[in-house]
């Protein structure tokens, strides 16, 4: 028998073909595509989120999240609250609390570890704590990623659950070059952490993320400045604490470098003084300044900071908390410190109330929480002070 194929037919044929083909292939792309962003491989450099893009951020805010603290007059932190112990206001506004945690959300954390050659005789101390952020900070069902960072960054670990793979990234800790981004690497830990636990319909709570900061308060030439990478933070919900590793610290457990020259004074004393009317600074102590204040400053500004405080304006700017190691605190009390406020801590969330007609009131928002009359003698609340929403096109 013979088959005989007219043009059109054979024209016709050869559509339905690429229509098929095209959809085959268009089906096997989407089941291969991935959900989400993917983490960064481990040891793979990263960039920090150009200045531009953080400067430029604008956002739609629908959850803040605001974790807090309460400590009695004796400084102990208490559990024992419930959401209705609570009041909670957005620029005066009160606000309806849609979710209330005390320390039981899983956490997505970014750990960023100082590499630099400048804290080198911390390395061995360091490379032991991974197990006190795995069982401390981390809890069973939390995810981390480790960065480590001096003039560079690089991912040490992406986001993982595995316990083993964060104690194997600390472990490998090595020294790099003396220049350190502190900023770069906190726009970069912002970033990674802005697209993990998005609220969904079956989870509609955005989840706890937490930047945790192993550093000095020390940057050398980041592109970031403090205030973006602050901005960003607040908008997306991510709450810093820091561990300052002491510079004094670091040069007295030095090992003493051959033809480096003979100190004309004691350790940890100072061979000049200062200006007229200044202090040498030992430690990372705030003194008199409001960190809140320049916090705020600094986020509507999009400016920098003096990096003496930079760690600590960090902390006091998302509701976390700063611990300084110089004086008598080892960094595994820190870091154990750390853990157990931040397990201590009630999350509330609410939807901010809006008064402008399209849903969004641009500038800065304060947030105040407070205790009702019969729970608040005595009791001191810690929590974030507010967030920015740039206007359109700044």
């Amino acid at each position: 028998m013979i088959l005989i194929v007219t043009r059109s037919a054979a024209r016709s044929a050869v559509v339905v073909i690429v229509l098929l083909c095209a959809s085959l292939s268009g089906t096997a792309l989407l089941a291969q595509a991935p959900e989400g962003p993917l983490p960064p491989r481990p040891g793979t450099q990263i960039q920090a989120t150009p200045p531009e893009v953080l400067a430029k951020l604008t956002a739609r805010v629908t959850l803040v999240n605001t974790p807090v603290t309460v400590r009695d007059s004796k400084g102990a932190m208490i559990h024992d609250l419930d959401e209705q112990d609570f009041r909670v206001t957005d620029n005066g506004v009160p606000q309806k609390i849609t979710h209330f945690e005390v320390g039981g959300d899983p956490i997505s954390l970014v750990i960023l570890a100082e590499t630099s050659s400048r804290v080198e005789p911390f390395l061995p101390q360091l490379r032991k704590t991974g197990i006190l952020f795995t069982e401390q900070v981390m809890g069973p069902e939390s995810e981390a990623a480790v960065i480590g960072f001096d003039n560079g960054l690089k991912t040490l670990q992406g986001f993982t659950r595995s316990h083993d793979a964060i104690q194997s990234a600390f472990a490998a800790l090595d020294a790099g070059e003396s220049d350190l981004h502190l900023f770069d690497a906190m726009a970069a830990g912002v970033e990674m952490l802005s697209g993990r636990r998005k609220p969904t319909k079956e989870t509609p709570a955005p989840g706890r993320r937490v930047l945790l900061i192993l550093s000095e308060a020390l940057d050398t030439g980041s592109e970031s400045r403090l205030g973006e990478v602050l901005r960003r933070a607040q908008l997306e919900n991510i709450t810093i604490f820091s561990v300052g590793l002491s510079t004094t610290r670091s040069e007295l457990q030095a090992k003493p470098r051959q033809n480096a020259p003979v100190p004309i004074t004691p350790p940890g004393t100072f061979g000049m003084p200062g200006p007229p009317g200044t202090a040498p600074t030992t430690g990372g102590t705030s003194g008199d300044i409001d960190l809140i204040a320049l916090a705020r400053v600094l986020v509507e500004h999009t400016k920098s900071a003096a990096t003496q405080h930079s760690l600590e304006i960090g902390a006091a700017a998302t509701g976390g908390a700063y611990y300084s190691t110089f004086r008598g605190r080892s960094i595994e009390s820190a870091i154990d410190e750390i853990g157990g406020e931040l397990h201590s801590q009630y999350v509330l969330t609410y939807s901010p109330a809006s008064r402008s007609d399209d849903g969004q009131d641009f500038g800065y928002h304060q947030i105040s929480v407070s205790l009702v009359p019969d729970k608040a003698n005595g009791k001191k609340i810690t929590t974030r002070p507010g967030y920015y929403i740039p206007p359109p096109g700044s």
